[in-house]
């Protein structure tokens, strides 16, 4: 990174941090499009189509009915932590992406070159598996602090949840860890660069790893078939069912930007972050951008996986969801790590 002074390196910090948020608030509400009219194809129905061409400014219309709706606040509730609950849900969830590097740099002119990413830390997976893993505070305390017995068992089901499955995540990222030799995001695209062979999951041999860190995000974000907190046939909305107007809309964008980190981490750590399958032959033009264009259609591979899930596959029962983490997942994720040392000890 280069910088003439304090002053330039302030104000791009600040370009990028808006561009990133514009960009990222713009991503949740179309992936909120997309899954409706997807799941609506998958359901043999048409999903949006009144509000625009194709229905494209429904999301547009779905804001302005969350910031126009009556905000109710009933009178049972802990009104302390019940307001902030869905603020610290998305607070955190917006955190963990600052940490993403989306590109490798970016020159300006002739003296000043900035790395596509806000916040570059050395330890930046531990960090944002930590910021992650804050996040069931914003569930736990909305169904506590919202008196219903459905909210609170909602959100006790996602701690339960959380903590199955945080473990087999963590230990999911072990083998890559062991083959990049890092916790730094950056260095851990760059062992990658060299083609479709370089990535860890095909290179690194980690599809193992690649299932198991699938699987415990779904988990993780409360997504189907892991949707126990918030399963609408049982529990009403879950942990969100005393929430209106724009609380319950934080509440959707911290899921949904939850859900696009995870596709961001999994392109990071097992395909390869930035770098295409193969050599790219593109006009000098261009070339800054082709880096970040191969990075959002591997974001954009997962959040169409994310759909696609959920809309073909049923939803567990809670006691299948629990002996799945623990005596799947688990298992799998201890024999992965074996492996992959014993590997990187026989080849070195």
């Amino acid at each position: 990174m280069n910088y003439p002074d304090i002053t330039t390196y302030l104000i791009v910090s600040v370009v990028k941090i808006a561009i990133v948020i514009v960009v990222l608030l713009t991503a949740v509400a179309y992936s909120v499009w997309l899954e409706r009219k997807l799941v609506g194809r998958i359901q043999n129905r048409w999903g949006p189509s009144r509000v625009g061409p194709f229905g494209l400014l429904q999301p547009l219309a779905d804001g302005l009915k969350f910031i126009f709706k009556e905000d109710l606040t009933p009178p049972h509730v802990y009104r302390p932590l019940y307001i902030l609950a869905p603020i610290l849900s998305l607070t955190l969830a917006l955190t963990s992406i600052s940490l993403i590097p989306f590109g490798n740099f970016l020159h300006i002119g002739n003296n000043i070159t900035t790395e596509l990413q806000i916040a570059d830390v050395n330890i930046g997976l531990l960090v944002i598996l930590g910021v992650t893993s804050i996040g069931v505070y914003g569930i736990a305390l909305s169904g506590w602090s919202s008196n219903n017995k459905y909210s609170l068992l909602g959100s006790l089901r996602a701690s339960a949840q959380m903590v199955s499955y945080e473990l087999a995540l963590g230990l999911s990222l072990v083998g890559v860890l062991i083959l990049s030799g890092s916790l730094n995001l950056r260095d851990i695209v760059d062992k990658q660069q060299g083609g479709i062979l370089h990535w860890n999951f095909f290179g690194g041999l980690q599809f193992v790893a690649f299932f198991i860190y699938l699987m415990a995000a779904y988990a993780e974000t409360n997504r189907t078939p892991f949707d126990l907190p918030e399963a609408e046939t049982e529990l009403v909305a879950g942990y969100h069912t005393e929430y209106s107007s724009m609380k319950f809309a934080m509440f959707f964008m911290a899921e949904y930007t939850n859900m696009i980190t995870v596709g961001c981490l999994a392109t990071i750590l097992f395909f390869g972050g930035w770098h295409g399958p193969v050599p790219s032959f593109v006009p000098a033009a261009v070339q800054p951008f082709v880096p970040v264009f191969w990075f959002m259609v591997k974001v954009f591979f997962f959040i169409f996986l994310y759909i696609w899930v959920r809309g073909t596959v049923p939803r567990f029962r809670y006691d299948q969801l629990m002996g799945f983490g623990w005596k799947v997942l688990l298992p799998l994720a201890l024999a992965n790590v074996v492996v992959t040392s014993l590997v990187v000890a026989l080849r070195s």
